[in-house]
């Protein structure tokens, strides 16, 4: 949806601010499908509730691609964003369940491998698709490819249902309840808000500005997500390690400290020749998805082990609702001239760097469960 950012403010005849509107609907929708969905996520095997959501997830996203107008894109948006958010959940709650936590660095450094290829190949390809095929296709090229993926699910995942045994003695409330009512569970979905909150004043307007204020071509926009996502195959499994070596803290607050330049310079580079582009585009993305790592790793150890599920679920609400008001407020942030070019990004930095400053903070008072005081 972001790299697109362009040809739907142009087709569509939007704003800035009405394009994080249309980013912002899918993670706020995300945010009130998990707490829905923190009423029942651990009542069910997590095999089988992956791939009914996943499948619902699939035709949403055909419904965005096959969407007519701007607000029937919205609608089918909002919908993607209901499976989608509780994806996101169940997926981190399947690692945290099965990798112990001296080994979950590493863990949640190959599933930041993942979604760095999925940049390599998606984003480029997606626009590439977008270029020749119209905006439509790429919505229905990841429908395809959700099928083929849920088959391939159903062939090889196990059920795991060992945790419906404690989920039973609970009432449907009664989870959520012992979940909120944890200080330091409390303590990690600040700290949960405020990492996610950190990049997305900035990110959904990455495309936007480099073409209004950067001159780059929108046949060059993929070497920017092809160049962060090559980079971040290697890093990521790179921070996975150092994670669980030197302790995730301070693994975070390293990276926090060190993902803050790139994430004010990507906003500063108006005049910049491509190479300087390419280098702090690739800069931000490296570092800001290797804090995810550890920050990762610190939030699925927070939560009590027989409250997980319904905690990650309550966490992807926190998250989405954080990526929301973030990219929201963004957009009401920067505004165009008179030439069209993109004004006061560096503010939205700002805001976004303030972000992480306060997440270094809050991550000190949490609990980490299974963590000796030097594996923190």
């Amino acid at each position: 949806m972001m790299p697109l950012g362009p040809q739907f403010t142009r087709l569509f005849g939007i704003t800035d601010a009405q394009f994080g509107l249309l980013v912002s609907a899918y993670t706020l929708s995300a945010g009130a499908s998990g707490l829905l969905a923190s009423t029942y996520i651990d009542r069910f095997g997590r095999k089988r509730l992956l791939l009914t959501l996943y499948v619902l997830f699939g035709l949403a996203t055909l419904a965005c691609g096959l969407a007519p107008t701007y607000g029937s894109l919205m609608v089918a948006r909002i919908l993607a964003g209901a499976f989608g958010g509780v994806l996101s959940a169940l997926s981190q709650t399947i690692v945290a369940d099965v990798v112990p936590f001296e080994r979950r660095g590493r863990a949640m450094g190959i599933v930041m491998t993942s979604f760095s290829l999925s940049t390599v190949a998606g984003v480029p390809l997606g626009l590439l698709l977008a270029e020749y095929g119209g905006w439509h296709l790429p919505f229905i090229a990841i429908a395809a490819l959700v099928g083929v993926l849920a088959i391939f699910a159903a062939r090889t995942m196990p059920t795991m249902t060992a945790h419906l045994q404690a989920a039973q003695r609970r009432s449907t409330f009664g989870g959520i309840a012992q979940v909120l009512g944890d200080a330091n569970h409390r303590w990690a979905f600040l700290f949960s808000a405020l990492i996610m909150f950190t990049g997305f004043t900035v990110i959904p307007y990455i495309t936007i500005y480099l073409q209004a204020n950067a001159g780059v071509r929108p046949d060059q926009v993929p070497l920017v997500y092809l160049c962060g996502g090559v980079v971040t195959l290697f890093t990521a499994r790179l921070f996975g390690v150092l994670t669980d070596r030197w302790g995730k803290v301070v693994v975070f607050r390293c990276l926090a400290v060190a993902g803050a330049f790139p994430l004010m310079g990507i906003t500063l580079v108006h005049g910049v020749p491509l190479w300087g582009v390419l280098t702090v585009s690739t800069l931000m993305f490296a570092l800001m998805s290797g804090r995810m790592i550890p920050g990762m790793a610190i939030i699925s150890s927070a939560a009590q082990p027989s409250l997980r599920g319904t905690f990650m679920t309550l966490n992807a609400s926190v998250q989405s609702a954080a990526m929301g008001v973030a990219s929201f407020l963004g957009g009401l942030l920067i505004s165009r001239d008179a030439q069209g070019l993109v004004q006061n990004y560096w503010m939205s930095a700002a805001v976004g760097i303030t972000a992480s400053v306060l997440s270094m903070v809050v991550v000190g008072r949490l609990t980490l469960h299974g963590a000796t005081p030097s594996a923190r």
